[in-house]
């Protein structure tokens, strides 16, 4: 099988580790950056081009699109769908879990677990939004951010309408969400491959720091989840249309509470804390799956 894998960087340890997984599985690799492919869409031919040259022969993709050209790599991720190849993640799935309050409503709807959660766009309603998530501390976070960046803990009434106010005055846009106290800076990544969670640890943010993001200094721990803690992440991805994903959430009185599910979810902190090797699974649910493709195409279905 000829897999092509898209990143920016090929010295990323996801991005290696997939590699790795998929030549030690016999299969042949092609990293794209995909910021550099472009499309040819014509007439009962579409196509993609990379450095000169017309890109063939791929099986299937494994899209790793960083947040800051969400639209242009999904924009290659749809184009290799529709020239009928299998993507680990479809681009629809990946457009529908980075817009951050599009999947809180997704998730809201299935009658998922969230962190009370407020979006508007006027600044004169400030103390209104506090008042709706109950006040201070609660946490303010960027539409746009990721890895624990944009996201700002207010501690008093006075410092949110502070913060909310600067951004909505700047028209950038936010989210507002209580502040789940009894997580004590924890929450729990459950990685999540075909239906399936595979991996799960809790991470702890470093001391002073409530976020816990081991990007942002934190720490993780190998756990097993309970049963509704494990079916919530399954949903959460069913909910997005993702099939392989990163799940945070947090534990707390009312329940699991759901944070963000991530499309390109990061493979080195949990391999190293859980020891599974998540690579090898992700690449033999493309082997499954881009086969089966491969059989459903030949007979037309």
């Amino acid at each position: 099988m000829r897999i092509a894998v898209l990143s920016r960087n090929g010295k990323l340890y996801s991005t290696l580790r997939l590699i790795e997984a998929a030549h030690n599985a016999g299969h042949e690799v092609v990293l794209l950056d995909h910021t550099k492919c472009y499309v040819s869409i014509e007439k009962g031919n579409p196509s993609i081009r990379y450095e000169g040259a017309e890109i063939k022969n791929i099986d299937a993709v494994i899209p790793r699109i960083g947040a800051s050209v969400t639209f242009y790599g999904t924009a290659i991720v749809r184009q290799f769908e529709m020239m009928r190849i299998f993507s680990a993640n479809e681009s629809q799935a990946i457009v529908r879990s980075r817009d951050k309050l599009r999947s809180m409503q997704l998730l809201s709807r299935d009658g998922l677990g969230i962190p009370k959660t407020v979006f508007a766009d006027n600044s004169r309603s400030v103390d209104e939004l506090i008042e709706m998530v109950g006040g201070a501390p609660l946490v303010v976070k960027l539409l746009e951010g990721t890895q624990g960046i944009g996201v700002i803990l207010a501690e008093t009434n006075r410092g949110a309408k502070s913060i909310i106010e600067a951004f909505l005055g700047q028209e950038i846009y936010i989210l507002i969400q209580e502040f789940i106290k009894e997580a004590e800076g924890a929450d729990i990544r459950a990685f999540v491959i075909d239906g399936k969670v595979v991996s799960a640890m809790k991470r702890q943010g470093k001391e002073g720091d409530f976020r816990s993001n081991i990007h942002r200094g934190g720490t993780g721990k190998m756990i097993k989840l309970s049963a509704e803690e494990e079916s919530s992440a399954i949903r959460a991805t069913k909910v997005l249309g993702l099939h392989i994903a990163g799940v945070d959430m947090l534990r707390s009185s009312r329940g699991p509470m759901i944070l963000e599910v991530n499309s390109s979810p990061g493979l080195k902190g949990i391999e190293r804390t859980t020891g599974i090797d998540i690579a090898q699974k992700i690449i033999q649910f493309v082997e499954h799956n881009a086969a089966g493709k491969e059989v459903a195409d030949k007979i037309g279905i």
